[in-house]
């Protein structure tokens, strides 16, 4: 090394000699800080750094030499549990520490569904070194393996959960926590827990998500974004007004486009323009927007006879399709550019990008912070950022919304928080009663049979689910018990098993995922698999569908199999699958207002961006917006309580449950099918009697059947459940509040 390190000195040589081999001249900041915590004490630790900022080595460095000062290859069992949320990351971070393993003597495992049977085998006959696996992955090993549990976490040192924030206030993080729970349980031993991220807004609760209800012994490493300069541009476009890209390669195609012209085209053209030739990532939202903006991008090269670039990745792609694209972005000395959902938001290698766009407008900045550090990683490299909005023709009789241009508002609101440093706590914890139930389904069989006090012990009163009262949980077991195919039952002992129904949903394959799942089917061409596709609109033979980027003719659709087979097509008006949704912080929506207040037109925008802005901003104070949150608008009243999606969603239905018929609107707004003075009446009296309990308007709902196993839950459970997980009773308070002011 050429700089005298503490962090270095102390690491074991053969970790030392490793790092000599690299070449490197000397540790990161984050590494310096990471290498002394894990060493010298045994608290938790919360690592979070931007991507490609050297977290994985700084976490793996000490623990490699902790494992070797200790002499941990005599016991059996592995010493390290590293749990990643994509294969295509256990992938990523197995190649980057094979190296370290090799010198080291240290074995690794990746474990997942697409690791041979061969590796797992030897595996489990001689468990030991760093483990690397999904928390599906995990679960699979508790449900099929119960009795091999304890054997191989017994020698367990370290816990690492990698891209930490991708678990926190979800079903799935719920899960995690209680498998990390049940084998600390199982081998009664507290395991130090390492959480690595490289976006936390209040590091401290993710590392109460890392170890919920802790003591609060745990450091924290918090790494700021590097000073790379920032470049970005809102472009706003038109819908409706588009003139390119008017000719194609077949007359079918040029009559679909004439007859879907839309501001997606212009996005296309001008991404097609400024792209193509460099290595860049498009973040376009949904499969479905996904599908359509590669299948424009391919056109337009098709058109001006250069060679294809532009790369679908999503999910639903197979794992061959998805690692292809992986590997041309990374190793290929030609460019491209990938055409992707949040897939390759997190950490997977995939090398340089020179840019990044986001079609849509950003609704986390936690999110928006990810995406935008693929950019900008090599010294003296700017960030690139391009945010694409769409926005309709304005005139006399366009609505409010609309003249409000909420898209390149937002937007702007967005970037605004991103460089005042702002980003999304986690959210309040909720019931998470789903993944409750998939919970005790998995210790039954992991223990073949359980009684309900023990049960109880281990999930809510020491585990995770602690916001679980004793009433509630018996009734949740009564309520499995009591089903038309009863999940449980009770054996004369006391102890609780599966009955058959139980059997069945713990045997089926999906069961170790905890979200939940859409019915898909499979595509295949001439015998290949091309990937999974949900099917949530009406399919046919001969229609034609966008997938992987291109068009495919539907030739037949098995609904047994669940499989549609396809040929290569190049006419026909595609089927679009997939949709968006929408959740916005309440900050983000107090940004918005301030934005919509201010004249001020940030030098940022595109010159439409320029224009939509000013003509929002001229909207909200021609409209009254800047002295009243109350706007009449033909037969419905607008209001505009500022406040974030959970508070709106809980003021909408107190509205409701007053009588007056309300939605959601533009993601900031309730339109309510009433006047103006009705409306004043009715939120004046919330402001002196708003429902105190949550439960009362999370019965108004009726979509609240929401996770995997809501259907097993009682009436008066799942009412409790939805409300804690979609409703926030202050914020909506706080919304009446700012509309009366």
């Amino acid at each position: 090394m050429t700089e005298k390190s503490t962090a270095f000195d102390s690491l074991h040589p053969k970790v030392q000699r490793w790092i000599w081999m690299q070449g490197w001249t000397g540790l990161r900041d984050v590494q310096e800080r990471t290498i002394n915590a894990i060493l010298t004490n045994e608290k938790d630790i919360v690592i979070s750094a931007p991507t490609a900022g050297g977290k994985t080595e700084a976490a793996f460095l000490p623990i490699y030499s902790q494992l070797l000062h200790q002499q941990q290859s005599e016991n059996i069992g592995f010493n390290v549990l590293a749990i990643s949320p994509l294969k295509a990351l256990i992938n990523d971070q197995y190649k980057r520490l094979l190296g370290l393993s090799e010198a080291t003597n240290l074995s690794i495992t990746p474990w997942h569904g697409d690791v041979s049977d061969s590796l797992k085998k030897a595996a489990l006959k001689k468990p030991s070194g760093v483990l690397m696996i999904t928390p599906e992955s995990l679960e699979s090993l508790f449900v099929n393996r119960g009795n091999d549990v304890f054997r191989l976490f017994s020698s367990l040192n370290f816990i690492v959960v990698d891209e930490l924030h991708a678990f926190i206030a979800s079903e799935r993080g719920i899960q995690l926590q209680s498998l990390m729970h049940r084998i600390e349980t199982l081998i009664g031993n507290r395991i130090r827990r390492i959480g690595l991220s490289a976006t936390l807004g209040d590091i401290s609760l993710a590392a109460k998500a890392l170890r919920p209800f802790s003591d609060g012994a745990f450091d924290t490493i918090n790494e700021p974004s590097g000073g790379s300069e920032l470049q970005l541009q809102i472009r706003s476009h038109t819908i409706g007004l588009s003139t390119n890209l008017k000719e194609n390669i077949d007359t079918h195609t040029h009559t679909r486009m004439q007859n879907d012209i839309d501001a997606s085209t212009d996005i296309s053209d001008h991404l097609f323009k400024v792209l193509r030739g460099s290595t860049n990532l498009i973040f376009a939202g949904s499969r479905g927007n996904v599908e359509t903006y590669s299948d424009q991008l391919n056109l337009l090269s098709q058109k001006n006879n250069v060679p294809t670039e532009f790369l679908a990745h999503h999910g639903n792609l197979s794992k061959e399709i998805r690692h292809d694209v992986e590997t041309k972005l990374k190793d290929s000395d030609r460019p491209y550019t990938a055409v992707c959902t949040t897939t390759l938001e997190l950490g997977v290698d995939i090398g340089d990008v020179e840019s990044v766009a986001h079609i849509g407008a950003p609704r986390s900045i936690a999110s928006l912070k990810q995406k935008l550090g693929r950019s900008g990683r090599r010294p003296g490299q700017p960030a690139i950022l391009r945010i694409y909005t769409k926005e309709v023709p304005l005139d006399a009789k366009t609505p409010l919304l609309d003249r409000l241009c909420l898209d390149t508002v937002m937007s702007v609101a967005a970037i605004e928080l991103l460089v005042e440093g702002w980003c999304e706590a986690p959210r309040k914890r909720s019931l998470h009663l789903s993944t409750l139930v998939h919970q005790i389904l998995s210790v039954i069989v992991s223990r073949g049979g359980i009684n309900a006090a023990d049960l109880f012990d281990l999930l809510c009163h020491d585990g995770p689910f602690r916001n679980i009262s004793k009433q509630d949980f018996v009734k949740l077991l009564r309520t499995l018990v009591n089903l038309p195919k009863p999940m449980i039952e009770q054996s004369p002992d006391g102890l609780l098993m599966l009955c058959e129904a139980g059997e069945k949903t713990v045997e089926h394959y999906s069961f170790n995922a905890v979200f939940q799942t859409s019915e898909e089917y499979r595509v295949e061409v001439e015998g290949k698999l091309l990937g999974t596709l949900p099917v949530d609109k009406p399919l046919f033979v001969g229609a034609t569908i966008l997938f992987a980027g291109r068009r495919w003719d539907v030739l037949d659709i098995k609904d047994f199999e669940k499989v549609i087979l396809v040929k290569p097509g190049r006419a026909g008006v595609p089927v679009k699958f997939g949709g968006d949704g929408g959740i916005i912080d309440k900050e983000l929506a107090i940004k918005m207002r301030t934005v919509l207040e201010s004249d001020n037109n940030p030098i940022y925008l595109s010159s439409d961006g320029k224009k939509h802005l000013s003509q929002a901003q001229g909207a909200y104070s021609g409209s009254g917006l800047h002295k009243t949150c109350f706007i009449q608008e033909e037969d419905s009243t607008l209001l505009f309580p500022w406040i974030g999606s959970y508070g709106l969603a809980a003021l909408q239905l107190a509205l409701i449950n007053e009588g007056i018929a309300c939605e959601i609107d533009g993601l900031v707004a309730l339109k309510c099918k009433t006047d103006q003075t009705s409306c004043f009446e009715v939120i004046s009296e919330l402001a002196d009697d708003f429902p105190a309990e949550p439960m009362e308007l999370a019965a108004i709902s009726k979509n609240q059947i929401r996770n995997k196993y809501d259907w097993c839950l009682e009436g008066e459970l799942l009412v409790k459940d939805y409300a804690s997980e979609q409703l926030d009773l202050d914020e909506a308070k706080e919304g009446v509040k700012n509309m009366l002011l």
